[in-house]
């Protein structure tokens, strides 16, 4: 890395009031915003049970694949914890709760905090999940630890933050459309209104890089293609169930979601596509000959993976889960 992690703080100090002054746009009052309880049957009312197996009757109605697929969007969403202790520890972000980086990482904990919340309750109730063997993974995916390749560099973490947002909105735009199509109207809308909400969360980072390219183009673009290098692993790229190998399960949800459409190789380029227009990188001047080499390796990198996802063939189902009770 050319560029010491001194001057990426002082980059990071630099935009730190541009994202205090832009706060409000990516992130919503908390006393307005929607929580969990607002979808789910309320056990202090008469008819709870009554909802309850009205959720259950319209949960029957999800294919093995969609069940398996939400229930890896939902541990992937309950390890919060590892991914705010992470961002904690990125470099330039400042350690002082009342302002500047912390209070932008506290509170998109505090929405992100949600989600898992509500698919957590829901799948509780659907009567479709092994409750106790998704409880484990969950565990497992805490306890194990998350290497993403990121480093405390701010570059790269905003660079996958921006990527990994993108790829949670698919996700679960695509599961409450499946949804939908399978009966289910109230996962559907759970569905909807998260990837909403990671959407959000996408812009976000996506404008915080669009604003440190502004002052230092040269080593956000060699970050980038560093990272792409390396290929961007998912969040719950270590996954597992009891009993499994580390990672070993994350194979089996990633080829569940390629079969459903829900997350594809063809999603991922679209995704590095996006970045690439969003960040106008392929019209970035004056760069050094490292920017340079790398602009020019990140514009042809779409092609190149596009080629390869073409002709990758769709998995078969050949895995029973743990976390999904007898069909």
């Amino acid at each position: 890395m050319t560029n010491s992690f001194g001057a990426r703080r002082e980059v990071m100090q630099h935009i730190e009031k541009y994202m205090l002054e832009h706060m409000d746009t990516y992130l919503k009052p908390i006393d307005t915003n929607w929580q969990p309880s607002d979808f789910l049957p309320d056990a202090s009312q008469d008819d709870f049970f009554q909802e309850v197996r009205e959720l259950q009757e319209s949960a029957k109605g999800l294919s093995y694949d969609l069940i398996a697929v939400l229930i890896g969007d939902t541990i992937t969403e309950e390890a919060l914890p590892t991914y705010e202790s992470w961002l904690t520890m990125v470099e330039g972000v400042s350690k002082e709760e009342e302002g500047g980086w912390m209070k932008w990482v506290r509170q998109w904990t505090a929405e992100e905090n949600r989600h898992g919340d509500l698919l957590n309750k829901y799948l509780y109730l659907s009567g479709r999940v092994n409750m106790r063997q998704l409880e484990i993974s969950t565990q497992y995916l805490l306890a194990d630890g998350f290497d993403i390749g990121t480093d405390r560099d701010p570059y790269r973490n905003f660079i996958y933050t921006s990527f990994q947002e993108m790829a949670t909105n698919i996700s679960h735009r695509r599961v409450a459309s499946l949804a939908k199509k399978d009966g289910d109207t109230l996962l559907s809308k759970m569905c909807g209104v998260i990837a909403s909400d990671e959407a959000r969360h996408a812009k976000a980072y996506k404008d915080f890089i669009a604003q440190i390219i502004k002052v230092d183009p040269n080593e956000v673009l060699t970050a980038f293609e560093d990272m792409m290098k390396k290929k961007i692993v998912m969040p719950a790229h270590l996954l597992r169930e009891a009993g499994k190998k580390v990672g070993e399960t994350f194979t089996h949800f990633a080829d569940a979601a390629q079969r459903l459409g829900v997350y594809t190789a063809v999603d991922y380029v679209d995704i590095l596509k996006q970045l690439l227009a969003d960040w106008d990188v392929g019209g970035l001047k004056s760069l050094n000959d490292a920017g340079e080499k790398a602009r020019d390796y990140l514009m042809r990198l779409p092609d190149r993976l596009l080629r390869v996802a073409e002709r990758m063939k769709n998995p078969e189902l050949s895995y029973q889960f743990s976390w999904i009770q007898g069909m």
